[in-house]
């Protein structure tokens, strides 16, 4: 047995209020694809931001490769062959691609860095231009600039956050294969991951956490979906219930909507044409960047430059309405960027619930002239208690959540509000399956009670699991709808690359 490449002993973090870890070990052998599994506010990401040195921990000891180490910022992670990707990405908005990576690699000038960048997309098949400005990227398009920079670090030990959650199947494919070939050569993986699938595909150990503490080892390839659940959570997920049902009347029809990019790296939108009726669930798939934010922002009201008529509520015409008018109209809407966009960081959780509280239809209403402070703090209560939200109650600020615990909390805000009409962009992401369980049956009472529901998500498995009906997005088009009884992960993985138009394209490139 070669020496631990990682070893923790007797780990321990705690917080005003909570424990994020207690007494936490864990042992990484060299080239070992080991993961780290646990409902969200396990400690997980706590865990891991110690060994990358972004957090210290108030006892206990780490270990690389035999010899006692303190690890007291990134920095040093990074000289000692640490190098992580995290769920939140670390990237600085207001300069390029090529620049963030290059802050890492400062031995390197700029232009071999942008070389690098090219290489390693091209290599990975990772679509990454090192030119543009970060803050016109998507998420996904983040979070392929943060596996590529941890690459470019050559890592002895790589840290994964949830890679996979904007990335196609046959993506997430090249992915392993890349995660397998660097194991072979010795590297060892840290692996974060919410599905169990790919926890079991890719992965040779794994340690459980459940509230900060140690609960199991295993070697998950010798066990189920099932075994797994109930070490995490303590129990399975529940099984989704679906009925069928008729469909009512159309609660947003998109017709023809023709938008240019705003700004140099977007997409333009090319004849967008799109239905959603009330008592159905409609998806929509594709690789980030190929139009969802655009297309987002023009449903929500965010960008209100769409021609007259392009985008309806009901037989009100809403393509020149902002936000807060759609909100009246029964809109309701879950953007994919949690923090800064879902909710505002530094308010607590009982401030976040009165800002998309204020329509006509919303119920109950927490303001008019004077703020209801106490109802406010009460129905706040009831949420986190209703979605299971780990959290210091109504008066926690929104930035102290883990992403899980504040995407249920969002989620659940807008839900709660009754809409007519719900539009939510990555319901999931980066949420426990116990937590991914609970969104998805609401969003199904959502579409029983017959509400229109849209969801642009990068997760095939969710979209199979609750669309009724199925759409594309590639290059800033819209696919034809496709009922979920005819769709298969093979014919949407090519519907991805805007193969849709002819049948002879398609099967030949499915052949």
């Amino acid at each position: 047995m070669s020496s631990p490449r990682l070893q923790l002993t007797g780990i321990t973090k705690a917080y005003p209020g909570v424990v994020a870890n207690s007494d936490v070990s864990l042992t990484v052998l060299p080239g070992q694809t080991h993961a780290v599994l646990g409902e969200n506010g396990a400690g997980k990401s706590t865990l891991m931001k110690i060994i990358y040195g972004a957090i210290q921990p108030d006892a206990g000891q780490i270990f690389l490769n035999g010899q006692p180490i303190r690890i007291r910022n990134p920095k040093e992670a990074r000289a000692n062959g640490i190098s992580m990707v995290f769920q939140h990405f670390n990237l600085f908005d207001t300069m390029t691609v090529a620049e963030n990576v290059w802050l890492g690699l400062a031995r390197e000038s700029l232009a071999q860095v942008t070389a690098s960048i090219l290489a390693k997309a091209e290599e990975y098949g990772l679509d990454v231009d090192p030119h543009r400005p970060v803050h016109t990227l998507s998420v996904g398009e983040m979070q392929r600039v943060e596996i590529i920079r941890a690459l470019l670090t050559r890592p002895e030990l790589l840290i994964l956050d949830e890679p996979t959650s904007v990335l196609t199947p046959q993506a997430v494919e090249k992915l392993f294969a890349v995660l397998q070939k660097l194991a072979s050569e010795g590297c060892s993986i840290l692996y974060i991951s919410h599905k169990l699938h790919e926890i079991r595909a890719l992965c040779n150990a794994c340690t459980v956490l459940r509230a900060g503490k140690v609960t199991g080892v295993c070697n998950p390839k010798e066990e189920s979906n099932a075994s797994l659940s109930r070490l995490m959570i303590g129990a399975e997920p529940p099984t989704l219930q679906r009925r069928a049902q008729a469909t009512g009347a159309a609660r947003l029809r998109v017709n023809a909507l023709r938008l240019p990019r705003e700004d140099q790296f977007g997409v333009d939108l090319d004849g967008i044409d799109l239905e959603v009726r009330a008592g159905e669930v409609v998806g929509i798939a594709g690789v980030s960047g190929n139009g969802q934010k655009e297309l987002l922002y023009a449903l929500s009201g965010e960008d209100c430059r769409a021609a007259a008529g392009s985008v309806q509520m009901g037989s009100t015409d809403v393509s020149a309405l902002h936000p807060g008018a759609r909100r009246k109209l029964g809109l309701h809407f879950v953007p994919e960027e949690r923090l800064g966009r879902g909710a505002v960081p530094t308010l607590s959780l009982a401030q976040n619930l009165l800002l998309t509280r204020t329509g006509a239809i919303a119920h109950p209403r927490f303001a008019g002239g004077w703020i209801r402070v106490g109802q406010l703090q009460s129905h706040a209560a009831k949420l986190i208690a209703n979605f299971n939200v780990k959290a210091g109650g109504p008066q926690a600020l929104a930035r102290s959540l883990s992403g899980g615990n504040l995407q249920k909390f969002i989620v659940g805000r807008e839900i709660d509000a009754q809409p007519t009409l719900f539009i939510v962009s990555q319901p999931t992401w980066g949420v426990d399956v116990g937590a991914a369980a609970q969104i998805r049956a609401e969003i199904l009472a959502l579409r029983d009670a017959g509400c229109a529901v849209l969801v642009v998500s990068e997760e095939l498995e969710e979209l199979f699991e609750i669309c009724d009906r199925l759409h594309v997005i590639a290059r800033g088009k819209l696919s034809p709808s496709i009922p979920m009884a005819e769709a298969t992960v093979e014919k949407i993985g090519v519907w991805m690359g805007g193969l849709w138009a002819g049948t002879a394209e398609v099967s030949h490139v499915e052949a």
